[in-house]
């Protein structure tokens, strides 16, 4: 009869154990914790920003973390969940605690937080929880057509949508679409909707 890889491992530690006269449990315990791996990771996304300052998210100044910096809101969330405001994908970022959120509902733009704990990665729904956190700092960046992304003003609407407690459609009413706007940086007058 052919042993499977499990029966053998299985075969193998149990003589050890009877020979080391050790308890049951602990092979239990035992193969217990080495069936908890952490899940993989999704590759982190990294973003060239255009501009630079001289303290970004990801700086340490003396043993503390930088996590946000000029073009941050900071928000207290007070341990509330973060949630998905439209259907999109988070990656993790290059800063060190901090995520980028992406949707085809705004091609255009991304979406950096910083603070979450526990954060869901990979493609998620509107509504779903993205991760929790005591206090977050929320940046909007803007894809610029040399493949360069800039800090722009905050999109309230999605931050609106991120932090709030009840999710409708997908889609933003009319109304709602309207007031989301974000100002371009070459032209402080006219207004980009991204929604």
């Amino acid at each position: 009869m052919k042993m499977t890889s499990m029966q053998a491992i299985v075969s193998v530690l149990s003589n050890l154990l009877n020979r080391l006269k050790t308890p049951p449990w602990i092979l239990l315990w035992g193969l217990t914790l080495s069936s908890c791996q952490s899940p993989n990771l999704p590759p982190q996304r990294a973003i060239n920003i255009q501009q630079q300052w001289e303290l970004e998210p990801g700086d340490q100044i003396g043993e503390h973390l930088v996590v946000g910096s000029l073009g941050d809101i900071s928000i207290q969330l007070k341990h509330q969940s973060l949630r998905v405001p439209f259907p999109g994908k988070v990656e993790p970022s290059t800063i060190e605690q901090c995520v980028i959120y992406s949707t085809p509902e705004v091609p255009a733009y991304l979406f950096r937080f910083c603070g979450l704990q526990r954060p869901k990665f990979g493609p998620v729904k509107t509504g779903q929880k993205m991760g929790r956190g005591k206090q977050i700092q929320f940046a909007t960046l803007r894809r610029q057509p040399d493949g360069t992304w800039i800090i722009v003003e905050p999109s309230t609407g999605v931050l609106e949508r991120a932090i709030s407690k009840r999710h409708g459609s997908d889609r933003p009413e009319p109304k709602e679409r309207d007031r989301d706007q974000v100002k371009s940086p070459s032209s402080p007058t006219k207004a980009t909707s991204i929604n």
